[in-house]
């Protein structure tokens, strides 16, 4: 037992020496302002709470004392966040996060933790401001159109986890061709490794969407191995959650982009949240681009649905580490049905709230060996080929002796019948 425990601190120990490089929140270049408007208040703002039917999860935990780190594009200061936000940086412009100008985070923020609507009304907000589209940097070569980069990401899940963060949530996902891990691919997946093993922190990110801004091409192909695209940070699926989005049907959404690193899913349509520019709810922005209302969906808006879960998870088992909090999560999901209990569409199903805060897991009591149940496995056969030979010689039998039978009656009856 000593040398397992020394053997454990060493292996911890190694973990930290080798953590990344971590220095305060500042943008890497000098980015402006790009011409477009900060978010404003929607036309439309929704003024009585809109229930997300978690109260039989919240008689067990709401999240009370747990900090999530929301790395986005910042979060606004609201009335349902009152006393439960603060500043954890902006790698875009001089703030401490809590400024966001295109409103995205706070909608993410909103979901995940709003009074009365949020998953973990009680949880603590991080704001992290790393990316956002009314930024450009135009000395760069190629300049770039927006601010937020791989290597800043890394470096907020870095501070996040360093900060305090139990639970980190990620609605940005980069998505490219296959290809091999780069310089940048690297730093992310050390930071994401550094975050969850050596500081403790639930990474959850958002699967991807389709469409100009996200994935070109969904990953259909008859082997989910052979994927067309790649979603970044999803891809390291060892070491987070990644979330697709369903429906209010229960079916998965359109535009969610599948892959064999999906993890959970969670609703990503119908999202009521905060209004990032006002003081009530709100379920559409205006697109910048058609001046038109758009209802608010995206694997953005299940992503903080299952970081809020894991917040609720944290609170009410504060020994589970992070790893065991991601287990239980997936072992309480509503799987699909199939021979493995999972699929590349939605991963290991429906995150379930109440089973996460409720389940027991054999895998979490003391002593418990890890075991990885084998898949069963059902071959379909035909049936036998029927021997009909032994069956006709048996059928010959029972009808000679029937004919015998009526013989006798017959004989028996005559010879009465002449008495």
């Amino acid at each position: 037992m000593v040398l397992r425990r020394i053997f454990v601190c060493t292996a911890v120990m190694l973990i930290v020496l080798a953590a990344p490089a971590h220095a305060a929140p500042a943008p890497d270049v000098a980015y402006v302002r790009n011409g477009q408007d900060c978010i404003g208040p929607a036309d439309k703002s929704l003024d009585a709470p809109v229930r997300m039917e978690l109260d039989q999860a919240h008689r067990f935990a709401t999240g009370k004392d747990v900090k999530v780190a929301v790395i986005d594009t910042g979060v606004n200061e609201h009335p349902r966040l009152k006393g439960r936000l603060e500043g954890g940086g902006d790698y875009v412009d001089r703030s401490d996060g809590r400024k966001d100008c295109d409103g995205h985070g706070t909608e993410v923020a909103g979901v995940l933790a709003a009074t009365d609507i949020g998953v973990a009304p009680e949880a603590t907000i991080m704001a992290i401001r790393q990316s956002s589209d009314r930024y450009e940097f135009k000395g760069g070569n190629p300049p770039r159109k927006k601010a937020g980069t791989v290597q800043t990401l890394a470096q907020a899940i870095v501070h996040a986890a360093a900060s305090g963060a139990a639970v980190i949530n990620i609605s940005v996902t980069n998505c490219e061709k296959p290809h091999a891990l780069s310089d940048n691919d690297i730093a992310l997946r050390d930071a994401i490794k550094y975050a969850v093993d050596a500081e403790d922190a639930v990474i959850v990110t958002a699967a991807g969407n389709l469409g100009p801004t996200g994935c070109a091409e969904q990953n259909d192909n008859l082997d989910p191995e052979n994927v067309k695209v790649v979603a970044s940070p999803p891809r390291f699926a060892d070491d987070v959650l990644s979330v697709a989005s369903i429906g209010p049907e229960g079916a998965v959404s359109q535009f969610s982009v599948w892959g064999p690193w999906v993890s959970l899913a969670a609703p990503g349509e119908g999202i009521v949240t905060l209004d990032p520019a006002g003081a009530g709810l709100v379920d559409a922005v205006v697109d910048p681009e058609s001046g038109k209302p758009q209802p608010i969906v995206g694997t953005s808006f299940a992503s903080p649905y299952v970081a809020g879960v894991a917040a609720l998870v944290r609170e009410r088992f504060p020994r589970l580490n992070a790893r065991e909090v991601m287990a239980r999560l997936k072992a309480t999901a509503q799987h699909p049905g199939n021979i493995d209990g999972r699929d590349h569409k939605v991963g290991h199903g429906m995150v379930n709230p109440v089973a996460a805060l409720t389940a027991v897991i054999p895998a979490e009591q003391p002593g418990a060996v890890p075991v990885r149940p084998a898949p069963m496995i059902t071959v379909v056969n035909a049936p036998p080929a029927k021997d009909w030979e032994p069956i006709l010689w048996a059928l010959g039998g029972s009808g000679a002796g029937f004919v015998l039978l009526l013989l006798t009656l017959f004989v028996m009856h005559t010879v009465n019948r002449r008495r």
